[in-house]
């Protein structure tokens, strides 16, 4: 496991940018970004494998973030553009410290957790 450190929320008007970063203590393979909003479940909003060369992004947020990756500072970025009420949550970054072959959303699949962001959109 890692220790993760989130930055870059916050608030944010609906058609608005917020980028997110999250640095890892050590080195890390698949990573990705979740969400919660009140009342609901955590869910998988975008992944990325430590090469780079493969990405998930959930339907809701496709076309509209973009999650990269930086291996020489053991960091990942979550670039939100054109952001909607209902990406309101707190945003958590996640780091998987086993290589795989595959690029898995599941919560289950990660082992280390950040502490959470808040990202509100406002009208």
């Amino acid at each position: 496991q890692v220790q993760l450190l989130e930055s870059g929320g916050g608030l944010a008007q609906a058609g608005g940018s917020l980028r997110l970063s999250c640095a890892a203590s050590g080195r890390t393979y698949n990573m990705g970004w979740f969400r919660q909003a009140p009342g609901k479940e955590r869910e998988s909003v975008a992944a990325i494998s430590r090469s780079g060369s493969n990405t998930y992004y959930a339907d809701s947020v496709r076309g509209r973030f973009t999650i990269s990756r930086d291996n020489t500072k053991n960091s990942v970025y979550l670039q939100m553009n054109s952001l909607k009420l209902e990406d309101t949550a707190v945003y958590y970054c996640a780091a998987d410290s086993t290589f795989r072959f595959t690029l898995s959303t599941a919560v289950a699949a990660f082992d280390s957790w950040g502490q959470g962001t808040q990202v509100t959109v406002s009208s």
